[in-house]
């Protein structure tokens, strides 16, 4: 491998790096979050401390404890306790608030026994009471509550089936909210009438309040009909478990209860505010990248859609870039951000990243001085302990020394053993923040 090459996967990981700073729980809190005394201010708005009888702390997410964290900190002499749902593994040490390791992409029991802690928590909130929750990404699997007659299980079975269609982040929470007693804005029917403020690390597309985590404390804009149209798009309706099938009929005859939604009285003491989101990791990287002299663009960080298509649009970029000079002349950078999606072909091993560097690498396989990485901000990426890959204009030629075929492990889903054996997977344990992914093409 060449020294400019070298240079360039340096300079990728510390563009990575710079965006990975950008969204660090504990820094987004304090951005947001400040004590003034016996004052607390959240985005301009003031609460005073002295006027609550109690003060809770209550979340979920794989940010959930570097979250919780500062507002302990800010809270110490205030807080009357809490409890949050992390990741397994996504631990920082508390004192006050209690910690629940969950499952995650798909719930677990420790999920729903946590869930109930949360519930019996804001069972004992009233008028005069203050809770503040904190969510982030993977929030929606750690806080499993399944509706009325349906077993933990089934919404296992549900979710599996949900992750393996290719169905996207919005769609699934569409479907998760509707097979809940927590989502889609019934845990501010929980903290109801107490004051509930939610502070949120987003990992959806947009930011969406309804769609981060599911929405527990937000007014839900899906509806059980748009439950049957995703259903009906992935034609997975009749693969469910007959309990969730069951479920979905009542609700679209209305015999199961709709979703909160906008106008309704709980909400009418809630604030919530996003603290960090995949646009301030992508402005942090733009900034690294024109640091060490690089001439950048930024796609978007609204991408979403089937991995291998994007990686062939994102593959297409670079090989203009260094064909043409447009859209930038080198040395170039170019940022994307986002999720999407993988339909599983294949039994292999890998993530949606993983998979777009692979796809991409396939396509700019001799393209000199060109540079690939994706990983998901949170250090994980599908079942795997990568984050993403990073891959190269050598990468096809030194996979072919290996006798490895690049396109046989692409279609295998294959893609962690794949760059495992290239030595080539980007490894950070988790990261405790969560803001979609972060996509890097540089051209030298």
């Amino acid at each position: 491998m060449s020294e400019a090459l070298k240079k360039l996967r340096r300079d990728a990981a510390a563009i990575f790096q710079a965006g990975l700073r950008a969204v660090a729980p504990e820094e987004a809190m304090r951005r947001h979050v400040q004590r003034d005394g016996d004052a607390l201010i959240i985005a301009g708005r003031r609460y005073d401390l002295p006027a609550f009888r109690q003060i809770i702390v209550l979340g979920a997410g794989k940010a959930a404890c570097p979250m919780t964290k500062v507002l302990e900190e800010m809270l110490a002499d205030r807080l009357t306790g809490g409890h949050v749902n992390v990741k397994y593994g996504h631990l920082t040490p508390l004192k006050k608030i209690q910690i629940q390791e969950a499952g995650h992409p798909v719930p677990d029991a420790a999920g729903l026994a946590g869930t109930q802690k949360i519930l019996d928590l804001l069972a004992t909130v009233d008028k005069d009471d203050l809770a503040i929750a904190v969510l982030s990404g993977g929030g929606s699997a750690l806080l499993p509550m399944p509706s009325a007659g349906i077993t933990l299980e089934e919404k296992q079975a549900t979710t599996k089936l949900l992750l393996a269609c290719g169905a996207n982040i919005n769609e699934m929470n569409a479907i998760r909210k509707h097979l809940s007693q927590v989502k889609g804005g019934q845990l501010a029917r929980a903290a109801y009438p107490a004051t509930l403020i939610t502070l949120i690390l987003s990992d959806v597309i947009g930011d969406p309040l309804d769609v981060i985590a599911s929405g527990p404390m937000v007014a839900d804009t899906s509806t059980f009909q748009e439950v049957q149209s995703i259903l009906d798009k992935y034609g997975i309706r009749e693969q469910l478990p007959a309990s969730v099938q069951k479920h979905f009929v009542k609700g679209l005859a209305g015999e199961a209860p709709e979703t909160p939604k906008l106008g309704d009285a709980i909400f009418a003491k809630t604030q919530n505010l996003i603290v960090a989101s995949n646009r301030q990791a992508i402005a942090a990287a733009q900034a690294e990248a024109q640091q060490l002299g690089y001439r950048t663009l930024i796609l978007s960080t609204l991408i979403e859609g089937e991995t291998r298509e994007v990686a062939r649009v994102h593959a297409a970029i670079a090989k203009e870039i260094r064909a043409s000079g447009h859209p930038l002349l080198p040395p170039a950078c170019v940022i994307s951000g986002g999720e999407t999606t993988v339909t599983l072909r294949g039994n292999g091993l890998g993530g949606r990243n993983q998979e777009f560097v692979l796809a991409a690498a396939i396509d700019i396989a001799d393209v000199p001085d060109a540079v690939i990485l994706s990983a998901g901000t949170d250090g994980t990426d599908g079942p795997t302990d990568a984050a993403g890959a990073v891959g190269d204009g050598e990468t096809i030629r030194r996979a072919a020394e290996l006798a490895l075929q690049p396109q046989a492990f692409l279609n295998n889903n294959d893609s962690y053993r794949f760059f495992e054996k290239l030595g080539d997977l980007l490894i950070t344990g988790p990261t405790n923040t969560n803001v979609m992914d972060l996509r890097l093409m540089l051209i030298g």
